[in-house]
């Protein structure tokens, strides 16, 4: 009788996977097309193992792992992100993405069911969107604004490009098939961003790339998440156009100066990471001292004078009329005009240096100095006689 019972309570090998699966149904675990980021445990010539918390083990197939040289991504004590595909001979089986090598067209439908990524080849533009190659050999369509997480000028720049998508409409058995990449763009940036939060901190410097240039200043992707670098802090010099500091596809590093999580707004400078010029103004440009410049921009109450990179001095409008009253700096200065200056003063705490027209300077040093040579020849004559005594001597002679 025992022996009934304990033969009884033994499934055959056939039904272990099927009970496995249903004992993880019951739990509520895990279930197909969910996502889990976790550990890889060991790495074999088939298989990538990773932990699956108190339900053991889960296995990849390390086909999915390889880089173009058959070497694998990740090593043993990696996290790694994979989606659970289901309990196939008593082994819970985990994919990165579905559609190619070993995968198959005939799990695409699995991965519209469970949201799987599938990886698929970018093979032209068509009409509204992308032809894409998924499964080794079936058609799926991506609509322009599917195939990345921003809008892109030039889209020509995918065809060729092997990406992952998510299958978001899967009909006629598989003849209508339309996928976006865009989706999961914007999903790895959620997950990007959750750890950059924990990570990032105000003062940090960071190394990002530049994604755009716009009128307003630049955009800068720093592992996941974009941020601004505005106009006024992509050098110490002042920049009319972006494209004169930085490139598309730059590597750069920026200094973060605002993180504003909740409304998407990140603030990056690149002029903070770059030598402050005003650290040697006042042994460059003392005063007294003269230099060529090129007047940057008028105001109302003077003219801006360039004297080097991301410094700049100021003519004060009453220093411009040579003594006659102007009543606007362009009566008689232009934008974008060489000029010579004197320094006159140089606040470096504040940040000004106060400027004048070397010709009116060095006009009233003359004048100066003839007064002061006057003066000093007829205090000079004091008990040789008056000047005119002076005078009518030299006639004499």
């Amino acid at each position: 009788m025992v022996d009934e019972l304990n033969n009884d309570s033994e499934p055959m090998d056939g039904d272990f996977a099927k009970m496995l699966e249903e004992s993880l149904s019951t739990r509520g675990r895990l279930k197909p097309g969910q996502q889990v980021t976790t550990r890889v445990i060991k790495i074999s010539s088939e298989w990538v193992f990773i932990e699956v918390g108190g339900k053991g083990e889960g296995v990849l197939d390390r086909r999915e792992l390889l880089d173009d040289n058959g070497e694998p991504t990740v090593a043993e004590g990696d996290n790694v992100t994979a989606w659970f595909v289901g309990v196939q001979n008593g082994e819970m089986r985990f994919t990165t993405k579905m559609g190619s090598g070993a995968s198959g067209s005939s799990q695409l439908e699995d991965a519209y069911n469970g949201g799987i990524p599938v990886e698929g080849l970018v093979e032209k533009e068509i009409k509204g969107g992308f032809e894409i190659k998924i499964g080794g050999s079936t058609r799926a369509f991506c609509p322009y604004s599917q195939i990345a997480a921003r809008r892109v000028e030039n889209a020509a720049i995918f065809v060729g490009q092997h990406l992952t998508f998510k299958i978001t409409q899967y009909s006629e058995r598989g003849r209508n098939i339309v996928v976006s990449h865009r989706v999961l763009a914007e999903e790895e940036q959620l997950r990007q961003r959750e750890v950059l939060r924990e990570q990032l901190q105000v003062g940090q410097t960071v190394t990002g790339t530049v994604t755009s240039l716009q009128k307003f200043g630049v955009f800068v992707n720093i592992g996941g998440v974009e941020g601004l670098v505005p106009m006024a802090e992509l050098g110490w010099s002042r920049v009319a156009d972006a494209g004169e500091a930085v490139q598309v596809g730059q590597q750069v590093q920026v200094v973060i100066k605002q993180l504003d999580w909740e409304n998407n707004r990140l603030s990056f400078s690149l002029r903070d990471t770059l030598a402050d010029p005003w650290q040697q103004v006042a042994a460059t440009f003392p005063e007294g001292s003269y230099h060529p410049g090129k007047v940057a921009r008028l105001a109302n109450f003077g003219a801006f004078v360039t004297l080097a990179g991301g410094i700049d001095g100021l003519i004060p409008i009453g220093r411009l009329g040579s003594g006659k009253k102007i009543n606007h700096p362009r009566e008689v200065i232009a934008e974008g005009q060489d000029v010579e200056v004197k320094i006159e003063s140089v606040d470096v705490a504040g940040r000004r240096i106060s400027l004048a027209l070397a010709a009116a300077s060095r006009a009233a040093e003359e004048e100066a100095q003839s007064v002061a040579a006057f003066t000093q020849g007829a205090n000079g004559a004091t008990g040789m006689g008056t000047l005119g005594d002076l005078l009518k001597a030299k006639l004499k002679k």
